[in-house]
């Protein structure tokens, strides 16, 4: 690889063109130039390399993607603006251009919220397909034991359609509940469509990242490490999966 180079995918992909696998397609299809000759796959370029698609030049993009974990607080909105002027996370977070958050969790909840100014990034956690976990420690009106929770597993109906969990089991005063979609307030209504509604819900893990130490309003810059246990966390070490757990409890179980 040339000194100081990137891929040409992850140069297209940063730029906003298309996702890396898009970009590999269009490569593929003598759709890409590199200083005026058609590029292949594997290329590498740096930030002095003209690249144009379909003729069209593209610019590096100034800086590598940014991607934070916040602790949102109970009462902040995730959507960009507001039009009852509630607080929102981003005025939380470092005035970056593109900055935007991950998903959402609503207003009432709190815990784990991403922000990242990676688009791609932010369509793998969020589509469907590729059924990232999320992790909610609830408090409800009531008790729920272990057969209630296992018809969470088993699937139920709500308005929307069918709802189930990945896994659900009691906690002191609540459940802890595990899915691999989320809808709006799905916890919250799934929790209450078996009689035991929730009055505070806290989202601690996403993938294989965990909330941590992190206070209310708190955030910290996400390292490529993070990065990866949050994609993949079937490879997150045994004993560091099983201290983050004991850890959760410890606070909030």
């Amino acid at each position: 690889m040339t000194e100081g180079g990137e891929r040409l995918q992850k140069r297209l992909a940063r730029a906003g063109v298309a996702s890396r696998r898009a970009a590999e397609d269009l490569i593929t299809a003598g759709r890409v130039t590199v200083n005026g000759q058609i590029a292949t796959l594997g290329r590498t370029v740096t930030p002095d390399d003209e690249v144009r698609v379909d003729g069209r030049l593209i610019e590096a993009a100034e800086q590598e993607s940014v991607t934070f974990l916040l602790y949102k607080p109970a009462g902040y909105v995730t959507t960009a603006r507001d039009e009852y002027g509630r607080r929102n996370v981003l005025s939380a977070m470092p005035p970056i251009p593109g900055l935007h958050p991950v998903g959402r969790l609503d207003k009432d909840s709190e815990g784990l919220l991403l922000l990242t100014t990676d688009g791609q990034l932010t369509l793998t956690l969020t589509h469907p397909r590729y059924g990232h976990e999320k992790a909610y420690r609830a408090w409800t009106a009531g008790q729920p034991v272990a057969a209630e929770l296992r018809v969470l597993e088993t699937g139920i109906e709500l308005a929307d359609g069918p709802a189930r969990a990945l896994s659900a089991r009691p906690a002191r005063g609540g459940a802890l509940v595990t899915l691999t979609e989320g809808r709006n307030r799905q916890v919250r209504r799934m929790l209450d469509a078996i009689g035991y509604p929730v009055h505070r819900l806290l989202r601690y893990r996403v993938g294989g990242l965990w909330l941590g130490d992190l206070e209310p309003g708190e955030y910290r810059l996400l390292s490529p490490r993070d990065l990866h246990d949050l994609l993949h966390p079937a490879q997150v070490p045994r004993h560091v999966w099983e201290r983050a757990e004991r850890e959760m409890l410890e606070r909030w179980g």
